[in-house]
C-alpha cells in the first residue's frame, strides 16, 4: 500500500523506560506532594489571589479524576501556577 506507515520497532517502545503502573501511580502522587507543600508555603498575599485556589483544585480534584496518562498535564499546570504565584507574590 503506498500511504501505509512503517511499522514500529520494539527498540523504539523500549527506548523511554516507563516502569510499572505502580511506578508511575507513586512518582505523580510524589510530585503532587512536593507541589502541594510549595503552594502551602506561599503568604497570605498569595492564598488569597485566584490563581491560589485554582491550583488547589488542580492538584485536588482534577487530579484525582484525571486518567493516569493525563495527570503529569495536571501537574505541569498546577507548577506553573504555583511558579508563577511565587513572582507575583515576590514583586509585591
Amino acid at each position: 500500500m503506498p500511504h501505509r506507515r512503517p511499522p514500529t520497532t520494539p527498540a523504539n517502545d523500549s527506548a523511554r523506560p516507563r516502569g510499572t503502573f505502580r511506578q508511575r501511580y507513586n512518582e505523580f502522587e510524589g510530585q503532587r506532594d512536593a507541589l502541594l507543600v510549595r503552594l502551602r508555603k506561599l503568604d497570605n498575599t498569595a492564598q488569597v489571589h485566584p490563581s491560589y485556589k485554582r491550583a488547589l483544585i488542580l492538584l485536588n480534584e482534577t487530579f484525582r479524576k484525571s486518567k493516569l496518562a493525563q495527570r503529569l498535564a495536571v501537574l505541569q499546570a498546577a507548577a506553573w501556577l504555583i511558579d508563577l504565584l511565587e513572582r507575583i507574590t515576590a514583586l509585591i
